[in-house]
């Protein structure tokens, strides 16, 4: 009989295609894997892109299978993430940015050597850039807080939902991918907090608000969002004009231009006020471990960036305590003239 063998037993099905161990196969059989190590969200979408980018290359380069890689392939590729230039504004990739695409590289090709896939990992001796210092973070100053604060038109819904936004960025100093995935049960009128569910690095945290943003919020669900709201089965706190979630695009761009509306030169948008606001508790005697707590923080040494001192701190305490930090009674504030000679 057709499709038996004899003895009228039926035929096995045939045997699954072997995987194809291309790069542009064995990416997303890659993350597929650190999605199933519970890596965090965030996680996996920065070495997607990373990723991409790599297979990018690798197309224009005609690298196609992983076990003809070498490491001076890959030493190319660093070489060009140090030449790239981003087509719109014409500058160069950050070393941190450039250290974070080479790391999903070598975890990419590390996976594989472990798996058999290649007989030895390429980028296991890639010399990476010297990672670099941290800046000192910039901040907002409490006159351009204000001046932000006032520029929403608080009796149109988007100015109330703006002004909410704004306050709860200094309020809070949550991150904008923090922001945008806030849902309406997040918040808690009645303790005045706020729920921020699996945040970097799959962290959850609660929050105070404070009551000067609960009072922003509790408007805002009042006389905003209603009218806002025209999707039924829409949780987001936060609203679009379509009715749906913020975007992290559209809330950075959003900010960024309210800093130029609000005559902020200051560089920076959405974190500028996750700075101030860990700055200004700080030096308002709020204990480290605090902030690293209001900012999610997994080590401290992340956090202790915030004790730097501001330049006002410094120069009272050398008026205070140098020899010469004040002058004399005696003395004229302006020095005389050198004499000729």
């Amino acid at each position: 009989m057709l499709g038996r063998r004899k003895g009228g037993k039926p035929s096995p099905p045939p045997s699954p295609l072997p995987p194809r161990n291309t790069l542009p196969d064995l990416v997303p059989r890659f993350l597929e894997n650190l999605k199933a190590r519970s890596y965090s969200a965030a996680t996996i979408d920065l070495h997607r892109w990373a990723l991409r980018q790599f297979l990018r290359w690798c197309d224009e380069q005609r690298h196609s299978r992983p076990e003809a890689l070498t490491r001076s392939d890959l030493e190319a590729y660093q070489l060009f993430l140090f030449q790239y230039r981003s087509p719109r504004t014409g500058r160069p990739l950050a070393v941190n940015t450039q250290l974070a695409r080479l790391g999903c590289v070598r975890r990419f090709f590390a996976r594989l050597c472990r798996e058999g896939i290649i007989p030895a990992n390429p980028a296991s001796d890639l010399d990476l850039p010297r990672k670099q210092p941290r800046q000192l973070p910039k901040t907002l100053n409490p006159g351009q807080i204000d001046a932000l604060m006032a520029l929403p038109d608080t009796s149109s819904p988007f100015g109330l939902r703006d002004r909410t936004i704004l306050e709860l960025f200094y309020a809070t100093g949550i991150r904008r991918s923090e922001m945008v995935n806030l849902d309406i049960g997040d918040f808690d009128a009645h303790g005045a907090t706020l729920h921020i569910r699996k945040g970097k690095g799959g962290r959850s945290r609660l929050l105070p608000v404070g009551s000067r943003a609960a009072c922003w919020i509790h408007r805002y669900l009042a006389d905003s969002r209603p009218l806002l709201a025209r999707l039924p089965n829409e949780p987001a706190l936060l609203l679009s004009g379509y009715a749906t979630r913020l975007t992290s695009a559209y809330l950075g761009n959003w900010v960024r231009g309210r800093l130029e509306a609000a005559g902020v030169t200051t560089p920076g948008a959405c974190h500028l006020f996750r700075h101030s606001c860990a700055t200004h508790m700080h030096r308002a005697g709020a204990d480290i471990r605090i902030v690293q707590e209001m900012l999610g923080h997994a080590r401290l040494d992340t956090t202790q960036i915030y004790t730097h001192l501001n330049i006002d701190d410094l120069q009272q305490a050398h008026t205070r305590f140098h020899p010469h930090g004040n002058l004399s009674p005696s003395l004229s504030a302006t020095p005389p003239p050198p004499s000729g000679g």
